[in-house]
């Protein structure tokens, strides 16, 4: 069957991480999002660092959700779904404040690697 040209492009980006050695097995790019998601949820909150609510940490899984089908996120997005039918920017920068520009770089970031 034909694939939609989403599926095929993270298939692609699969199959270079693992050329690249980036990956040592041909993984769906999804599972090393959630993996690297979780793995940066667990290093954001060890020790005395400050937890995510749940309220943010329910927007920090729209975001991961988004990173595996786009690759990445900017401030645009948060005009479009599912993000504007919870508040958009603003309700982003309400749960996040002065730290919303730094969670999105670094959420890209390790999401990504």
């Amino acid at each position: 069957p034909l694939q939609n040209p989403l599926s095929q492009l993270t298939t692609i980006v699969s199959l270079v991480r693992k050329i690249c050695k980036i990956d040592s097995e041909l993984t769906i790019y999804s599972q090393t999002v959630d993996k690297n998601f979780k793995n940066w949820i667990f290093k954001r909150h060890e020790g005395s660092k400050e937890k995510f609510t749940e309220e943010q940490m329910k927007w920090l899984r729209m975001i991961k959700d988004h990173i595996s089908s786009s690759f990445h996120i900017e401030r645009d997005d948060f005009s479009r779904t599912p993000f504007n039918a919870e508040g958009g920017l603003g309700k982003m920068h309400q749960l996040f404040g002065k730290q919303m520009d730094s969670i999105i770089a670094e959420i890209n970031e390790a999401l990504s690697a």
